[in-house]
C-alpha cells in the first residue's frame, strides 16, 4: 500500500512536469496566460514567473499584459525575492497609474523592500528605498485600508536608520582622541540623527551619548578651555534631565553634573 501511494505520487508529479513542459514549447499564449494563473494560486512561483515574462510583451496594450505584469511581480513578491519584485512593481505602477492593481502594486513594492531590509550594521540603502516606496503608496492611497501597515513598517525601518546612526555615533565615541577629536564628530551624527529621526526610540540613547562625548570632549580640553567646556556639560545634561527625569542613567548622568561642577563657578 505504501509502495502505491508513492508511485501514485511520484506518477502525478511526472504528470504535472510534462504538462507545465508543454506549456512552455507551446505557441498559444492564451494557454500560457491561462496555465500561469493557475500555477500562482497554485503557489507554483517560478513556473508562473517564467510564463508571465513571457506573455507581457504579446498581450501589449491589452488587459492581460497588464495583469501578467501584476502578476509576474507579485510570484517574485511571493517566492521572496523582493528586489525583482519591486522592479516589475514599478514597472506596473508606471505604466498603469490607474490600472486595476495600482494600490497593491504600490503597497507590495514598498512592503518587499522592508521585508528585505538588512540589519543595521549593513549597507542601509535598501532601508531608505523600503521607506520612499511606502511613502509614496501613502501620499497616493491615504485611505487605504494598509495606511496603518505602511505606517508602522515605516517607524520601524526608521528606527533601524536610527540605530545606524546609533552605531555610528558610539563608534567616534569609542575612538576618543585617536587622530583627532572624535567626540565632537559623535556629537554632530548624534544630534543628526535626533533631528532627522525626533520620534524615535533611540532617541535617549542619543542625548545621552551627546553628554557623554560633549563631557569626554571637557575632560581632554586643555586648562584655558576646560570651565567653558563644562559649562556646555552642565546645560546638556539639564536638558537630558528635563527630557528623561526616569532615565536608567539617571545615576551616570548625575555623576557627570558632579564632576562637571568642581570645573565651574557658580
Amino acid at each position: 500500500m505504501r509502495n502505491f501511494i508513492i508511485y501514485t505520487l511520484a506518477l502525478i508529479v511526472l504528470c504535472s512536469c510534462g504538462e507545465y513542459q508543454r506549456v512552455q514549447k507551446s505557441n498559444d499564449y492564451n494557454y500560457k496566460f491561462e496555465y500561469a494563473k493557475q500555477a500562482y494560486e497554485q503557489k507554483k512561483y517560478v513556473q508562473a514567473a517564467t510564463l508571465l515574462q513571457e506573455c507581457i510583451s504579446v498581450f501589449k496594450g491589452s488587459d492581460k499584459a497588464e495583469e501578467s505584469l501584476y502578476l509576474l511581480a507579485m510570484s517574485n513578491y511571493e517566492n521572496h525575492d523582493y528586489a525583482t519584485a519591486g522592479v516589475y512593481f514599478k514597472s506596473y505602477y508606471t505604466r498603469y497609474p490607474k490600472g486595476k492593481f495600482a494600490e497593491d502594486a504600490r503597497f507590495y513594492s514598498g512592503y518587499g523592500y522592508y521585508q528585505d531590509s538588512p540589519e543595521a550594521q549593513l549597507d542601509q540603502s535598501g532601508t531608505i528605498k523600503a521607506i520612499e516606496e511606502l511613502q509614496t503608496f501613502l501620499d497616493y492611497f491615504p485611505r487605504s485600508d494598509r495606511v496603518s501597515i505602511a505606517q508602522n513598517a515605516i517607524f520601524e525601518l526608521q528606527d533601524k536608520l536610527t540605530l545606524k546612526q546609533l552605531q555610528n555615533a558610539q563608534l567616534y565615541y569609542n575612538l576618543g582622541n585617536y587622530m583627532g577629536n572624535n567626540y565632537q564628530s559623535a556629537i554632530i551624527v548624534a544630534k543628526n540623527a535626533i533631528k532627522d529621526y525626533p520620534y524615535s526610540k533611540y532617541k535617549e540613547d542619543l542625548e545621552m551619548l551627546v553628554l557623554k562625548s560633549r563631557y569626554q570632549e571637557a575632560v581632554n580640553s586643555i586648562e584655558e578651555r576646560k570651565a567653558d567646556r563644562f559649562r556646555d556639560v552642565i546645560d546638556e545634561y539639564y536638558s537630558f534631565i528635563n527630557n528623561y527625569p526616569d532615565t536608567k542613567n539617571r545615576d551616570e548622568a548625575d555623576n557627570i553634573l558632579k564632576i562637571a561642577r568642581r570645573y565651574v563657578k557658580e
